[in-house]
């Protein structure tokens, strides 16, 4: 006879309300380590679930998976730090890699897709305090973190 499993995968929150606090405090995290890039098994760790569990839960409260929704919070948070930066000594390296971004290629080539110019011209002044008008949407839950 087999011998019965020790690990017992976290269970998974029965209400809407306990999932959308998982999501809560994973965001709530995140905020207050804007450049921790950890894996989404590691976040679900830290709330009490499984990956699969924690998808789950950020697809019915945000509608979007967590690495895409934490991925445009990370976004958003290095273009205000951009736009903040004019008469100081900063880099978009500097902003990049405070954000979590190391390869800084692939950052500037979705920085722009999403926002419509360049990191460089968010830091210099250009558009960046207009909307992006050309701009692909990220997301169409407006509401991640």
């Amino acid at each position: 006879m087999p011998e019965p499993c020790r690990h017992r995968p976290a269970a998974r929150p029965r209400t809407r309300a306990a999932r959308a606090a998982a999501v809560e405090r994973v965001e709530a995290y995140l905020r207050t380590h804007a450049g921790a890039t950890l894996s989404v098994a590691e976040l679900g760790r830290m709330v009490g679930l499984s990956e699969r569990g924690l998808r789950n839960a950020f697809y019915e409260v945000r509608g979007l998976g967590p690495k895409r929704c934490l991925l445009s919070e990370r976004l958003e948070g290095a273009r205000r730090a951009l736009r903040d930066a004019a008469g100081r000594q900063i880099t978009v390296t500097d902003v990049a890699t405070d954000y979590g971004f190391y390869e800084l290629g692939r950052f500037a080539r979705v920085y722009r897709e999403v926002f419509g110019e360049a990191p460089s011209a968010t830091l210099g002044g250009g558009i960046s305090n207009r909307p992006p008008a050309a701009a692909a949407p990220m997301r169409e839950n407006p509401k991640c973190l």
